[in-house]
């Protein structure tokens, strides 16, 4: 037998995996981030007619978002464990598919019970797609593409925070209030497409560590109670609660232990080290700031339409649709800019614009302002808002390492969802202080006998008196005078809230003005590409 034979045949090599589609990446990217914004939009906008399916009132209902919401922020410190566990293709494409199930069978809940139960679940399958997709920009595409990547995740906030209120509209008036729900599922089945062609399949780590399970458990259930007190806040008169005050308390002292933990003990589920690291703090601090100004659009202009101009959440859509179609545009010129100049001028251009936008609401908004009125300035908020949470988030990538993109998707994650919560807390809670005292002071010139009142309430009553019924013409002017003080009271609620949005803006710039410039790369791979270098693509 001869020596070649006597050598044993090689064994195959193992098929090599096959390649992935950055493109595609990018849309689950996309689809990840805009369900899960969109998905607690629509049921915020369709909260009465979700309400009046199950039988629920008010006060019952107004738990329906929050279950939801609180179950994201419950699920954050586990979705950065599990993502770096087991790679963040897996854990994307089964939780999308998990909400996929969960929002065909949500409309058919019969009692409220229910309906919160399968809320919860949702937002705890819902809750990965925000840490695990930023993550997959830094580990999954090429350098070249994170600007899109970044540019592409602002888009869908802004789209899908703007657009909301037109699909739910929508969807009560020519199909049926389910659809807010059931439109979830070929959009999420859409991203588990995308992440199946789109994303490189890796392997599980051959040696895990431990599972931090207390610091995980104590970390989601605090960041969870502390968003369900500021949700509920508002309605309950804040700390003058007992049940408020509770979740606060016990939210903040869970969180507390939960820092403590991590930093003590060899194995953390979280590296608060990354998060706490400069600058990752004043970034995640600016988008919270950005997650409050972003509601001068998503919570004030619906307030003044519906409160004081009486419209529909489709019209009220019809308004907001023309904030989001802009951001198409502007997106990719986001992301342009990013890959040629300092990401701090493209965040300050957009934070000017975002504080000009408010200020001319501000100076010229009145009681008969209709949609159109508002076009001018969100259109220069829609190229605001563009610019500035693209450059923050793509100044911040430029200080990590890709292996911290884990860390960081969950830090945003927490940042946007409670920025946003204490924005609509301050929001809602300024609007309404500021509308009390003004109709109060309306009020102290509104006095029975005063002749330009009394003027008035004539003019009132000869216009509503019916025919044949003279006497019905007071009390007719006396319930539209107090009409147009309620209108007017609220209308300078919403004036006040816009400059107080504007103040805000206005210290994010200076916070993005003061600091340092970014490096050429990210930490590992620095230089990797000219912040002026041309687009190989």
């Amino acid at each position: 037998m001869s020596d070649a034979a006597a050598v044993p045949a090689a064994a195959p090599a193992p098929p090599a995996p096959p390649e992935s589609i950055p493109w595609l990446g990018l849309a689950a990217v996309l689809l990840g981030t805009f369900i899960s914004t969109l998905n607690g939009r629509l049921s915020t906008f369709g909260l009465a007619d979700i309400r009046g399916a199950v039988h629920a009132g008010f006060d019952e209902g107004a738990w329906i978002t929050t279950a939801q919401t609180c179950a994201q922020m419950l699920v954050a410190p586990f979705a950065v464990w599990i993502g770096g566990m087991f790679g963040p293709r897996r854990a994307l494409i089964d939780s999308a598919l998990a909400f996929a199930i969960i929002s065909l069978i949500e409309p058919f809940s019969t009692n409220l019970p229910m309906l919160l139960a399968l809320q919860f679940a949702g937002g705890l399958a819902s809750g990965f797609f925000v840490p695990l997709t930023l993550s997959f920009i830094l580990r999954n595409t090429p350098p070249k593409y994170w600007a899109y990547g970044v540019a592409i995740y602002a888009l869908n906030l802004e789209l899908s925070l703007n657009i909301s209120a037109s699909l739910e509209g929508w969807y009560v008036d020519h199909l049926t209030w389910r659809w807010i729900f059931w439109q979830n599922v070929p959009l999420a089945l859409g991203m588990v497409g995308c992440l199946h062609w789109g994303v490189t399949r890796t392997a599980p780590l051959p040696a895990r560590p431990p599972a931090d399970v207390f610091g995980l458990i104590f970390g989601g259930l605090g960041l969870a109670l502390i968003y369900a007190g500021l949700d509920q806040g508002n309605r309950l008169d804040w700390l003058n609660s007992g049940l408020v005050s509770a979740l606060l308390l016990s939210g903040g002292v869970l969180v507390a232990g939960f820092i403590v933990h991590e930093l003590r003990t060899a194995h953390p589920g979280v590296n608060l080290r990354v998060a706490a690291a400069p600058p990752l703090p004043r970034l995640l601090v600016l988008i919270s700031f950005l997650r409050l100004t972003i509601l001068s659009t998503a919570f004030l202009i619906p307030q003044y339409l519906g409160a004081v101009r009486g419209y529909r959440a489709l019209e009220v859509g019809q308004t907001l649709i023309w904030i989001a179609a802009p951001q198409l545009v502007f997106c990719p010129l986001a992301a342009l800019m990013l890959r040629r100049t300092d990401p701090r001028l493209v965040s300050s251009i957009g934070f000017i614009f975002i504080s000009l936008a408010c200020l001319m609401v501000s100076r010229t908004l009145t009681p008969i302002w209709n949609s159109d009125q508002f076009l001018p300035s969100q259109l220069l908020q829609a190229v605001g808002q563009s610019f500035a949470l693209s450059g923050i988030l793509f100044f911040a990538v430029l200080h990590l390492r890709p292996e911290d993109a884990l860390t960081f998707g969950g830090a945003v994650q927490t940042a946007r969802l409670m920025g946003g919560e204490l924005g609509v807390a301050f929001v809602a809670t300024f609007t309404r202080m500021r509308s009390q005292t003004a109709s109060n002071l309306i009020g102290l010139h509104v006095q029975t006998g005063d002749p330009v009142v009394v003027q008035r309430l004539g003019a009132y009553a000869a216009a509503t008196a019916r025919a044949g019924d003279p006497g019905s013409g007071p009390a007719r002017a006396g319930a539209l005078l107090g009409g147009v003080v309620r209108s007017t009271a609220a209308t300078q609620g919403v004036i006040d809230a816009f400059v107080a949005i504007s103040a805000c803006t206005a210290l994010a710039l200076m916070l993005v003005v003061a600091h340092k410039p970014a490096p050429l790369g990210p930490a590992s791979h620095r230089p990797l590409f000219s912040p002026r270098e041309a687009d190989p693509a």
